[in-house]
């Protein structure tokens, strides 16, 4: 079974709303992974008008909104449950949440974390829709991942998982990345696949993207365990490396957007040769050399 492939609507700013399945058909995609948050395609207070027509768009179109990126940090927010609601009705099934701070008592604020966690699977589970925690790199919650798929355990719902991103996991874990993978790996509902490598500056060490295959996300590796778990679930593609504004989400570009489609395209298309090409497994070897 191959595994359906979004692209982040984040890379996808420029595009008038009519022009998105075009732009996901163009890609080699087979859907969306929409932003209904401050900034994006669909403004949060209006889901209940604007969500419905991509939805339409795109399938009339052939493809899909696959999943959708939120700024939800917990049930009360006051427009959590219109999102969830809306987006569940229309048959979307996977929502990305907003990421948690820790407050500077962290044991405090895992509490507290769990609290809004917990409410927010319950929610999910009243609507049908499951809500996927990605974990960032930085000091967010999630970011070393035991941390999440610690509290993740102890809520034990299936309305509530992780959006495990490869390389993110990467910077934080470097060679243990596939221990932490191990670990949360019961909770992944969707997967984001971007790729980087570290690079000395002026200013010190920085990340530096690439396009997937050209940086030290062990691709790989991944999808040989990723396999082997029983997947595929979605992936959502994020295109962090220079695409003439695309990568930041301007809603004007400096390259044409037929470049950027492009480059799009040959990070999916490595994507399923690779997992067409990959036998399954389950391997803590890695394949830097």
């Amino acid at each position: 079974m191959k595994p359906e492939i979004a692209l982040f609507s984040k890379h996808l700013q420029w595009c008038a709303r009519e022009e998105l399945p075009r732009a996901v058909r163009a890609a080699g995609a087979d859907g969306l992974d929409l932003t209904v948050r401050p900034g994006g395609h669909v403004a949060p207070e209006r889901v209940e008008d604007e969500l419905p027509d991509y939805v339409r768009l795109c399938r009339s179109a052939g493809s899909d909104v696959l999943m959708i990126c939120t700024a939800i940090e917990k049930a009360s927010d006051i427009t959590t449950e219109k999102i969830l609601k809306t987006a569940a009705s229309l048959g979307i099934k996977y929502y990305r949440m907003g990421w948690l701070d820790y407050p500077a008592d962290i044991r405090s604020g895992l509490d507290d974390i769990k609290s809004r966690l917990k409410d927010l699977a319950a929610m999910n589970e009243h609507y049908g829709i499951r809500g996927a925690y990605q974990n960032h790199d930085g000091r967010w919650f999630g970011a070393p991942v035991w941390d999440l798929a610690r509290l993740l355990d102890e809520i034990d719902s299936p309305w509530l998982g992780v959006q495990y991103d490869v390389l993110n996991a990467t910077i934080e874990g470097c060679k243990s990345w596939p221990l932490a993978y191990d670990f949360i790996k019961p909770h992944i509902h969707t997967i984001a696949v971007k790729d980087a490598v570290w690079r000395k500056t002026k200013g010190g060490w920085r990340i530096e993207y690439r396009p997937l295959g050209r940086g030290w996300m062990e691709a790989a590796v991944f999808i040989k365990k990723e396999k082997g778990r029983g997947g595929p679930v979605p992936f959502t593609m994020h295109f962090e490396y220079e695409l003439g504004g695309a990568e930041t989400g301007a809603a004007k570009l400096t390259l044409s957007g037929d470049k950027v489609i492009a480059a799009m395209k040959k990070d999916v298309a490595f994507l399923r040769r690779l997992w067409y090409e990959t036998e399954p497994g389950d391997t803590t070897e890695s394949n830097r050399k």
